[in-house]
């Protein structure tokens, strides 16, 4: 497994510290619940702690960490309420990216996005394979609506999807219905056709809530 809690091998700014943290938190190497001890942590970063409270703070700021008094800050636990509500904010930004990316060249973006789905058809067998697969499939349609702020909030919540899918990867499975959910998106796309890309979008946020909550 790739360790992301590792000495930086470039100038440590708390930006790099924060993604660091974040794909630790995404990944699971940081467990929901868990306290960040700053002294380990900058040990295991090879930072002075000035620049880790910098970027253990930025975390904080999207949600990731919640300080507790007295105690220290922690790795926040995705509740059923708590992915309901990040798959609420998930859906209102994919749906507007979908309809800005409709609004462009929707066939070269339908092109790239299905050329993703037949990577995650081959991948069939391999959960993780599916699961990155899967995200990274979300991740190209906001980068395609070409909107910084749009791709800045997703990033979080893209962690926080991954931090329910390590938590709770027996339950996400059914590749094969995945794999059908993106490729009808990725089709409706391709065809110009936002209502059905906003359809299919918000019956897919919905089943995946289903899968990770039951």
């Amino acid at each position: 497994m790739t360790s992301y809690i590792e000495p930086l091998t470039q100038e440590s700014t708390p930006s790099i510290i924060a993604d660091k943290l974040r794909k630790a938190i995404g990944a699971g190497e940081l467990k929901p619940g868990a306290q960040l001890g700053e002294a380990d942590l900058a040990r295991k970063l090879g930072v002075s702690r000035g620049p880790l409270r910098e970027g253990m703070q930025r975390l904080t700021q999207e949600g990731l960490l919640v300080p507790i008094r007295n105690r220290g800050l922690f790795v926040i636990d995705m509740t059923v309420d708590e992915i309901r509500d990040m798959y609420l904010a998930r859906e209102a930004i994919e749906r507007t990216a979908a309809r800005r990316v409709v609004a462009g060249d929707h066939e070269a973006a339908g092109e790239e996005l299905l050329a993703l789905v037949r990577k995650m058809s081959e991948a069939e067998g391999d959960p993780a394979a599916v699961g990155e697969i899967d995200i990274a499939f979300h991740e190209l349609l906001v980068h395609l609506a070409a909107s910084p702020r749009l791709t800045r909030i997703h990033k979080t919540l893209i962690t926080e999807t991954r931090m329910c899918i390590h938590a709770l990867e027996i339950t996400y499975s059914g590749a094969e219905a995945r794999v059908d959910e993106h490729r009808h998106i990725a089709e409706a796309i391709r065809a110009g056709d936002h209502l059905q890309a906003d359809d299919l979008l918000a019956a897919h946020m919905e089943d995946a809530i289903t899968r990770l909550t039951h």
